[in-house]
């Protein structure tokens, strides 16, 4: 059975003066908005100060969109060394999805922890929007051929013959990665979403998503054809692992399911 999909579609969807509005932009924004959306009613739900939660959602948005660039940017340094101008050039796709978790949960964190708010809780409520963001995010990766697999026999896959798509060759089928995370991260959702209000220790649904998100980034990764970096591994999947060994230590720092009773002051 021959199952082919064959994309034929610009990946800028209008153009405004010198700004290109692309499909790419508008899925990553769409899941921005959603994600954001989603972390606040959390917040809300666990009595968190939802206007410090939305203050903190602008440095996660832009922590992870300057960690997404920067390792996309970073992993094809080649070609981006010799078109520099195409760095900043967002609307054209390449966001790296863990540099995006990794930058976002790093700026999320300082800035939680310099204001003082409660970090753990807050991981916990933002951990469903954010992979929910990721999901609707992948969207984008359907118009551009970003994060496509390794070629297919022609049986299956996803075929682009548009010139502005981003897959090494056009008129050849590609394995749909990018189509497997969005998959995964939907089922990641369901998950936490059933979960949300039943495990007791704080920060163990956000050491859920992120364990659950790194070990099929792994998986996934091997139907990739990027570059090999050690042991038959590639970057991506180093990074993988480095999120999985957060996570877990996430789990186990601080994790008590009941808090620690204070001592009755003594009366005089």
């Amino acid at each position: 059975m021959v199952t082919l999909l064959t994309i034929n579609i610009d990946p800028v969807l209008v153009h405004l003066g010198p700004v290109a509005l692309s499909w790419y932009g508008l899925a990553v924004a769409a899941g921005v908005l959603v994600g954001v959306w989603l972390t606040l009613r959390e917040a809300r739900r666990k009595g968190l100060p939802t206007e410090a939660v939305a203050d903190l959602a602008v440095w996660v948005v832009v922590g992870g969109l300057a960690g997404a660039r920067l390792l996309h940017v970073l992993d094809r340094w080649d070609f981006y060394a010799a078109n520099p101008g195409l760095i900043l050039a967002l609307q054209n796709g390449g966001l790296a999805i863990l540099g995006a978790v990794l930058g976002g949960t790093l700026a999320g964190g300082l800035v939680a922890w310099r204001q003082e708010l409660p970090v753990r809780p807050l991981s916990d409520a933002a951990a469903p929007g954010l992979v929910l963001g990721q999901a609707i995010g992948r969207l984008g990766c359907l118009v551009t051929g970003d994060a496509v697999g390794r070629p297919t026999d022609g049986s299956w896959g996803l075929v682009y013959l548009n010139p502005g798509a981003l897959v090494p060759q056009l008129g050849v089928a590609y394995e749909p990665v990018f189509l497997y995370e969005q998959f995964w991260d939907l089922a990641i959702f369901a998950l936490l979403w059933l979960l949300r209000q039943r495990l007791p220790a704080e920060g163990r649904l956000f050491a859920l998503y992120l364990g659950l998100y790194a070990a099929g980034k792994f998986a996934l990764t091997f139907l990739r054809t990027e570059a090999v970096w050690l042991w038959g591994l590639q970057e991506a999947q180093f990074l993988a692992l480095a999120a999985l060994a957060l996570a877990i230590a996430w789990a186990a720092w601080g994790g008590s399911s009941t808090p620690r009773a204070r001592a009755p002051r003594s009366s005089r």
